[in-house]
């Protein structure tokens, strides 16, 4: 009976000693040697730049650096907002197929267990950026779409500032018709930022993009800026 027990402790150890192995390695495969500082000079890169070919190629990169590190959700994101902002300075007869490629990266995201509150602004974005291929024949319903994310994005996360410019630029490239317009606007703008200055992100590579164009906003509109 004791030797059954120590062959069957013996068995439970290995099997141990095994998972913890192959935790180490996917641990390993998920951030190699030099794995952060190439991210942080791809989302450099690709925050600093308007060019589609050039927001292409910093795709590509996210997508190969999803590869080596298979269980981080930050690739696919940084990949997704590549591409739609690709979208959004591109050809307009790609953008419809550029933004599904974006769509499609940020669902693997959601897969890998990114923030939510993150993925929904960056699906708020995506929805907003279909409008420009049909202001007429999508605004309503795209707009919708993005309001409806990044209330959802709010309510997930208030400290998150990135909903709230999500739903200033929703007013703003709304008519004033229909209640838009900049000076509609302004507010939630001057609301952005309060939340932009108080913002801390997660890490040195969790989602920090935004608070440009509000600024940027607040500055043409004559707003005071701290």
């Amino acid at each position: 009976m004791k030797k059954v027990l120590f062959l069957l402790a013996l068995a439970a150890a290995s099997l141990s000693a095994s998972a913890q192995t192959k935790t180490t390695t996917a641990t390993t495969q998920a951030a190699p040697a030099g794995y952060q500082s190439m991210m942080a000079a791809t989302i450099q890169e690709l925050m600093q730049t308007g060019d589609p070919a050039a927001l292409k190629a910093s795709a590509a990169k996210l997508e190969r650096a999803a590869t080596v590190a298979p269980t981080d959700w930050l690739p696919r994101y940084y990949q997704a907002y590549a591409l739609t902002t690709c979208a959004n300075t591109g050809p307009l007869k790609e953008t419809d197929q550029v933004l599904d490629q974006a769509e499609a990266a940020l669902a693997q995201a959601r897969k890998l267990g990114g923030d939510e509150s993150e993925l929904l602004t960056l699906q708020a974005r995506i929805d907003q950026s279909r409008i420009r291929v049909d202001f007429m024949g999508r605004g309503q319903e795209y707009a919708g779409r993005a309001t409806e994310a990044a209330n959802r994005a709010r309510a997930l996360n208030p400290a998150n500032p990135r909903p709230y410019l999500i739903l200033a630029n929703n007013v703003y490239h709304t008519p004033a018709a229909y209640g838009g317009g900049a000076a509609a606007a302004k507010s939630l703008f001057e609301q952005a930022k309060v939340k932009f200055d108080a913002f801390q992100p997660a890490s040195v590579l969790a989602p920090n993009w935004g608070k440009n164009q509000v600024l940027d906003f607040l500055k043409s509109s004559g707003a005071a800026i701290n």
